[in-house]
């Protein structure tokens, strides 16, 4: 039986947002990775992933459970993002082992494939109606059945130029325009009604409200993309206002999609069993793993509700791939977030997902069958970049007032 000789990370990236968790064994050749990224913390997770190493070395790499539930406690405070991610990576690890010892794919341990592919849908965007409509056109045309609709960046529809909207003498926005609730509610409904004239009700759309909106104005907004059939509409509201959704399923049925910040039970938990949403979008890494995100999907088989694990753009081809292991053994599977990479990062990780007609596919080969070429991940990083720190800015009312998230 393996043991764990080794747990150390590996940064990468231009800007250094990726970390790739990589434990090795007693076993000659026998090792596995998993991703910890965090855009905005990347050296919180890795310090955090290098204190709870010296716990799990001599340790059965096999013991993935045992282990995931004394590095879950091990800090007594839990369910924290850095926590969950450190876990997350170490969790990925173990399972792609697990496979490698066993001479399966992930998906094989989880009880075998429910599906021969992957669907995801795409992220379509443009600043102008007919921008947007080619957008997705081309997406269509490239084989995607579910296809998410942005009005330029988040929040787009609801902002106006800042130099137009009635500000104070000394205004706080720092970006040249300012978010406006109602101004939302106008130019999405509107947005929308343009596509299904143009497009018909045959192709699936999203859109990502990415939590701009005041809780009351969500529910407002669900109501009137109602007859406009989305597949879901996601990040309606923020974690803190997710009692909310309460309200939205009272009043219509648009189907809602939430979970891209989660990391605590307590905040999916009362969304699947009282079945409030129809899509939990948890990030793996972030949900602290495969271990527990795949007690989520079971969860959600059993109330009716789908998994669309959340991607990104600063998501890496670990968080992928194990996402795809997860998607292909769970019943409750709904659609996966695309991600696209350039194509020197797909070398760094020989045995990525491919993507083809709007399918993810993974390998067949053992364990997550996906791994890290070092020298060309460490070639990929550029250290003066990786230095900057990455602070997200929120978009702004006019009075000043921060948007969430």
């Amino acid at each position: 039986m393996a043991k764990i000789k080794e747990v150390r990370c590996i940064r990468t990236r231009r800007n250094g947002m990726w970390t790739i968790v990589k434990i090795i064994t007693d076993q000659p050749g026998l090792y596995g990775i998993g991703s910890a990224s965090d855009v905005n913390h990347p050296e919180t997770v890795i310090k955090a992933v290098e204190t709870i190493a010296p716990m799990l070395i001599d340790r059965p790499a096999s013991h993935i459970e045992d282990i995931w539930q004394c590095v879950h406690s091990s800090g007594y405070w839990r369910n924290g993002s850095i926590l969950n991610t450190a876990l997350g990576g170490i969790d990925m690890a173990l399972w792609d082992i697990k496979g490698k010892e066993a001479g399966m794919p992930v998906y094989q341990l989880l009880g075998g494939p429910c599906r021969s592919a992957v669907p995801c849908y795409a992220h379509a965007g443009g600043s102008e109606l007919p921008a947007l409509e080619d957008s997705i056109r081309a997406f269509m045309e490239e084989g995607y059945q579910v296809i998410r609709c942005q009005l330029g960046g988040y929040g787009g529809g609801g902002f106006s130029e800042a130099d137009a909207a009635p500000q104070p003498k000394d205004p706080w926005s720092v970006n040249r325009h300012v978010f406006d609730d109602e101004s939302y509610l106008e130019n999405i409904p509107n947005m929308f009604d343009y596509l299904r004239q143009k497009l018909g009700f045959q192709v699936k759309l999203t859109h990502d409200v990415h939590e701009h909106l005041r809780p009351q104005c969500a529910v407002q907004l669900s109501k009137l993309l109602e007859p406009y059939r989305l597949f879901f509409l996601e990040d309606v509201l923020p974690p803190e206002h997710i009692q909310w959704f309460r309200l939205i399923r009272e009043q219509c049925t648009t189907p809602q999609a939430m979970g891209e910040l989660f990391i605590n039970p307590h905040e999916w938990m009362p969304l699947i069993t009282e079945r409030l949403i129809d899509f939990v979008r948890v990030r793996v890494s972030k949900g602290a793993g495969i271990t527990q995100c795949r007690k989520i999907a079971t969860m959600c088989e059993w109330h009716g509700v789908h998994t669309a694990w959340q991607e990104g753009g600063d998501n890496d081809p670990v968080n992928q791939i194990a996402a795809c292991h997860l998607d292909m053994a769970s019943p409750s599977f709904g659609i996966q977030e695309e991600n696209s990479f350039s194509p020197e990062e797909l070398d760094a990780f020989p045995g990525h997902g491919i993507i083809e007609n709007g399918y993810l596919y993974a390998n067949d080969q053992p364990g997550l069958g996906i791994d890290i070429d070092e020298q060309k991940a460490k070639a990929l990083l550029n250290q003066e970049e990786a230095n900057r720190p990455h602070i997200f800015i929120p978009d702004r009312k006019a009075d000043g007032t921060a948007v969430r998230p």
